[in-house]
């Protein structure tokens, strides 16, 4: 399987990826400021489930749909899109109504995160890119490999992930006045990531 020493070296790299902000962590950021940490943990679950999907398909070399068919590209992406707009006009739409309180449950914050993650296509590309440095086919199956590195992105990001939504819960709590505020920015975020899964491209 995977070579200690290999997997040493790859420790560091997925963590320095692990703490570049991205989609998925301002994500958790916006489930902690507006619903709490509980919410941003299963946000970031299903963020790092999402991850290990899209390690499997490149692992099993799918990816290379994605490539030779950019339309499959573009579904995947606008889905994503129409996604991210529906929360930012949800949140809205909670600012416009006071007495409407955004939905607390874990199960909505797990499923928002595993979507956030599989409706952004350019993720599996990247671990394509990424991952087949540290791969060594002589060491064993390749898809085990490919799971095994992806395990170690998939916990660094939950745990950064899940800090970051934290420490977004703990501002919130310490503003709860603004309550508005914390409305339109999970709005402006939401709005944001839409707007960068809309501009991605295959190449």
């Amino acid at each position: 399987m995977v070579e200690p020493l290999t997997l040493i070296a790859f420790v560091p790299a997925a963590l320095a990826l692990n703490l570049t902000p991205g989609a998925d962590m301002l994500f958790c950021l916006a489930q902690g400021a507006r619903r709490g940490a509980r919410a941003a943990w299963a946000a970031s679950a299903g963020i790092a489930i999402g991850g290990l999907v899209h390690v499997f398909i490149a692992g099993a070399g799918l990816s290379a749909i994605l490539t030779a068919w950019p339309v499959a590209f573009d579904i995947i992406r606008w889905v994503g899109v129409a996604y991210l707009v529906w929360l930012a006009v949800n949140a809205l739409r909670r600012q416009a109504a006071p007495e409407q309180t955004a939905p607390s449950g874990s199960g909505h914050a797990f499923r928002g995160g595993l979507l956030i993650n599989l409706a952004n296509p350019k993720v599996i590309l990247f671990v394509l890119a990424f991952v087949p440095q540290f791969v060594v086919p002589s060491a064993g199956s390749v898809l085990g490999q490919f799971m095994v590195f992806g395990c170690v992105i998939g916990l660094g990001g939950f745990v950064v992930n899940g800090v970051v939504g934290t420490w977004a819960d703990v501002l919130a709590q310490r503003f709860k006045r603004g309550s508005r505020v914390l409305d339109f920015l999970t709005a402006g975020i939401f709005s944001a990531l839409a707007a960068r899964l809309a501009i991605l491209e295959v190449s």
